[in-house]
């Protein structure tokens, strides 16, 4: 789905980016140009981040742990 119509940025390319290591909204808008013109995707963008990012940092728990033999 586009979230940024201006830069025709998608979400897929925003959780890309956080995938490659962005861990901010910061470093994710350096890297895309995402809210660089009208900011009407500033708000989705950020919850994409967020949610991204938990996902990534929960995904890294787990492999924290094994089973216990």
């Amino acid at each position: 789905m586009y979230v940024c119509l201006c830069k025709g940025i998608t979400d897929s390319q925003i959780r890309d980016a956080v995938c490659a290591g962005a861990s901010s909204l910061r470093q994710v808008r350096k890297q895309l140009g995402v809210m660089s013109q009208c900011g009407k995707c500033g708000i989705l963008t950020r919850e994409i981040v967020q949610e991204t990012v938990e996902q990534r940092n929960l995904d890294a728990n787990e492999s924290l742990f094994y089973a216990a033999n």
